[in-house]
């Protein structure tokens, strides 16, 4: 690059940070850290209505999260409005911007009209041909009036770094509005304004946003700016090949954090969202996605979000984090499940990783270990119905697990291999397979008929834990058992 990289991520904070908005994010931030320049932030608040500080707070806290750090202090787009009302002026200065008188309603039953007749709208430029004379008249009678740019004849085409050359006839495009009656400026006269003060070089933005460019191009030019390049990406799809949205789940990136996503699986999945690192690696750390990183590199049609790859991937990362940092990712849903305490866990630091450990190959989000594992950190509380009707017809079944609890009381080295040992000679000896000891006593510990290797779960709960969900649950080998 000739000049230094500066690009910009813009949020409005009229929601949370939406997992489309999160790769427009990456993307920009990829670019500038890959070109060793400037990834900036700016809130575009001036919807007084929709946005508030909470949003605002919402959406730095994920990009916090996500490790998309900004380098330059934020900019609120509300606290420009005057530099906005400057471009009009200079526009409407220089012939470029013109007044409009024309009150709404009059507009509307013209567009209804127009649109009735011909399917489309343009503005008349009724207020266009006013005289000198006729607009200081008006202006002293204080007719409120708009600021309307006055889109010269030909066409806007420009290199779009991910479609390639677009073009744009100006007969598609309407006088647009740059200042509204009530003194506000639009959306493009803002963005405008606000990308060429903070010297924007390259707008990385969402496809949605391609209509804009033109009017923007024409701003640029009206003003004698430079215009910056423009990347539009495409959108995200679901897996109906539709517009991603809350149909389709979660679509925010607070969403995904508390459904137990960790932040490195999100960037490695939404950078993999629409490019390609040019070959098949799927799991890649965030320095290598930097280095190979470009725009080139991103397709041109619509991604399609996968919610099983990106489980899988985060799978693939939970097992791949060191055991004392993924304790620390898994403690606050422990928390939050109500399975230990804030300050005091209750649980030792060994039984905790060792917990971490046994799970760790069975889950994907941070939130299954508590939602798998909570017998570690109490009895259960119901047990699997069909499970416990099964054992129920083996009448025997009562008085096996009364001998293993004899045998297990008498047990004094508590080992993962001492206790195989007790629990397979009890079966020999009460003339049963281990199957028929192993499976009810797996139920009767976890609820469940799976879990991670008994043995070392019985070893892990220790002998108390283990022999009191074995007297308690004596009564639920009956046939009458409720």
């Amino acid at each position: 690059m000739a000049s230094t990289v500066r690009v910009r991520f813009a949020p409005s904070p009229t929601g949370a940070l939406h997992i489309g908005g999160a790769r427009t994010a990456l993307f920009n931030w990829l670019f500038a850290r890959h070109h060793g320049g400037r990834f900036l932030l700016r809130i575009e608040d001036t919807d007084a209505e929709r946005s508030s500080p909470e949003l605002t707070d919402q959406i730095l806290r994920s990009l916090r999260w996500l490790g998309l750090k900004w380098d330059e202090d934020i900019v609120f787009q509300s606290g420009r409005r005057s530099d906005h009302a400057r471009l009009c002026e200079t526009l409407l200065e220089t012939g470029a911007g013109y007044r409009c008188f024309c009150p709404p309603d009059v507009l509307s039953e013209k567009r209804r009209i127009q649109e009735s007749a011909t399917g489309g709208y343009r503005y008349d430029r009724t207020c266009l041909k006013l005289d000198e004379a006729d607009i200081q008249k008006r202006l002293q009678q204080e007719i409120p009036f708009a600021v309307r740019f006055r889109v010269p004849e030909g066409e806007t085409a420009f290199e779009d770094l991910v479609h390639g050359r677009i073009v744009f006839r100006h007969t598609e495009l309407d006088d647009f509005v740059l200042l509204r009656s009530d003194g506000s400026p639009v959306y493009q006269v803002a963005v405008v304004s606000d990308d060429h003060d903070m010297g924007i070089t390259h707008v990385i933005r969402g496809d949605d946003h391609l209509s804009n460019t033109p009017k923007q191009i024409l701003l640029y030019r009206a003003m004698g700016w430079d215009i910056p390049r423009f990347a539009h990406v495409p959108m995200i799809w679901g897996p109906d090949r539709k517009r991603l949205s809350k149909r389709h789940g979660a679509v925010s990136v607070e969403a995904y954090r508390e459904a137990g996503y960790l932040p490195e699986t999100l960037v490695n999945f939404l950078a993999l969202l629409g490019w390609s690192p040019g070959d098949d690696r799927e799991i890649l750390s965030f320095p290598e996605i930097v280095r190979s990183f470009s725009i080139p590199g991103i397709s041109k049609n619509p991604a399609v979000f996968d919610e099983k790859k990106l489980e899988w991937m985060n799978g693939q990362y939970v097992r791949s984090l060191p055991l004392p940092e993924l304790l620390d990712r898994v403690l606050p849903f422990l928390r939050n499940a109500g399975l230990v305490q804030e300050d005091d866990p209750g649980f030792s630091e060994e039984f905790l990783l060792r917990f971490v450990v046994m799970l760790r190959e069975r889950v994907r989000r941070l939130t299954d270990f508590a939602e798998t594992g909570a017998y570690f950190f109490r009895d259960p509380e119901s047990f699997d119905e069909t499970a416990v009707e099964k054992f129920r017809r083996n009448l025997r079944t009562g008085a096996l697990m009364e001998a293993l609890l004899q045998n297990l009381s008498r047990t004094e080295d508590w080992t993962d291999e001492t206790l195989e040992a007790v629990v397979r000679e009890s079966a020999a000896t009460l003339d049963v397979r281990a199957g028929d000891l192993i499976h009810p006593l797996r139920l009767v510990l976890t609820g469940q008929t799976a879990s991670p290797g008994l043995f070392e779960l019985m070893a892990v709960l220790g002998q108390e834990t283990v022999l009191r969900r074995l007297k308690r649950t004596l009564a639920l080998w009956t046939p009458n058992h409720p």
